[in-house]
């Protein structure tokens, strides 16, 4: 069963990046060959509509969970930090991992948070 979601943008690049393959490609290919915890899913997407913050990602685990939006990663120096980022989230039931837990990409490249679709206080 999956518990975790990670999706990457593959299509888009900062201006002037004319780097093959793209970041998000280059992300997607880390993600795919890194240990991570049973449950996560790593996958593909050729647009997240977020192109000005590429390199961008989403970070969602179902109904009961809050989904994030990530942008302006880079594959080259944040993997460690999505790593362990994608990791305390799985760690939760509810998506929120304390401020302080996180890694200062997810704290300060955030681009959206989105409420569970499932809110248990409704």
């Amino acid at each position: 069963m999956t518990d975790v979601t990670v999706t990457i943008c593959t299509t888009c690049r900062r201006a002037g990046d004319e780097a093959d393959p793209r970041p998000g490609t280059r992300l997607h290919q880390a993600l795919q060959h890194a240990d991570l915890p049973q449950g996560v899913k790593v996958r593909a997407a050729e647009c997240l509509s977020a192109c000005t913050r590429s390199c961008s990602m989403v970070l969602a685990g179902g109904a009961q969970r809050w989904t994030y939006v990530y942008g302006d990663l880079d594959p080259d120096l944040h993997l460690e930090d999505i790593l362990s980022g994608i990791r305390a989230y799985k760690d939760t039931t509810d998506g929120l991992v304390p401020w302080r837990a996180r890694p200062v990409i997810f704290r300060k490249q955030s681009i959206a948070r989105i409420p569970p679709q499932n809110d248990p206080q409704e």
